[in-house]
């Protein structure tokens, strides 16, 4: 919980709001995002940064999407509205193999293939191939010499551990799940 807390802690910064990490039922947790086209990049950089920081820490992640109805308090626990109703709905359609998954309003087929494609994919990374995924990811923009400069390896490597994780197909997915929620 207190790895989940520090990365939560480090997206919201780096997107500029308060995602008010609430542990919720025991070892379950949410953040609020107030924007739904972050949602793919939010759950790509959580589990990115969870598996970088230890291995054998997993969580399953569902993003819900809709308006809150209340916002709660500091914390989530007394929220309530549309995201949270369809989170807590996808999380009850994950299986045992999947950890990843999206439902809500404006969420499609597209959206639903594009999480659960990305499911498989992300839950096969290195520790080493999650960790420039992470620093690649966030903040936005940070090249590979200076993610190569960070962890002391050469740029070749993180091209490499990049490669390796399909980063470039990350990105355009990213990109376009930007768009849910979006005026056409």
């Amino acid at each position: 919980m207190e790895t989940l807390r520090r990365v939560s802690e480090r997206l919201g910064a780096a997107t500029g709001h308060d995602l008010r990490f609430t542990r919720f039922r025991g070892d379950g947790w949410q953040v609020h995002l107030p924007d739904p086209g972050t949602g793919l990049l939010a759950m790509v950089y959580l589990r990115a940064a969870l598996q970088a920081s230890d291995p054998g820490l997993a969580t399953r992640i569902a993003l819900g999407i809709g308006a809150p109805e209340y916002g709660g308090t500091r914390d989530l626990s007394d929220a309530s509205g549309g995201a949270f109703v369809a989170s807590g709905t996808a999380l009850d359609t994950l299986h045992r193999t999947r950890t990843l998954a999206v439902a809500g309003a404006g969420v499609g087929p597209a959206e639903e293939a594009i999480v659960a494609l990305l499911d498989p994919l992300t839950a096969g990374w290195t520790p080493e191939q999650a960790e420039a995924v992470a620093l690649a990811l966030l903040p936005p923009g940070t090249t590979q010499e200076k993610i190569a400069e960070g962890l002391g390896i050469t740029r070749q490597a993180v091209q490499r551990r990049l490669a390796g994780a399909h980063f470039r197909a990350l990105q355009p997915a990213i990109t376009a799940f930007a768009h849910l929620g979006a005026p056409p």
